[in-house]
């Protein structure tokens, strides 16, 4: 059986914008943990009176 989990800019770790060397420390701590990167992507979110963003989103995966 797989265990997924999203990681995106809205996660604790990076405070609501994405910093690359966070991100690389996050993804090694959850590594640690037999987490690999399954995909990363970026997707428009829609914010308030219809102003979209682009969110990155990286899936995770591990055997359990």
């Amino acid at each position: 059986m797989k265990q997924y989990k999203l990681l995106t800019q809205k996660d604790k770790w990076f405070s609501g914008k994405l910093d690359p060397e966070r991100l690389g420390e996050e993804i090694n701590a959850y590594a640690i943990e037999g987490w690999v990167v399954k995909c990363a992507f970026t997707a428009e979110i829609s914010g308030k009176i219809g102003h979209t963003k682009e969110e990155v989103i990286i899936i995770l995966e591990r055997e359990v």
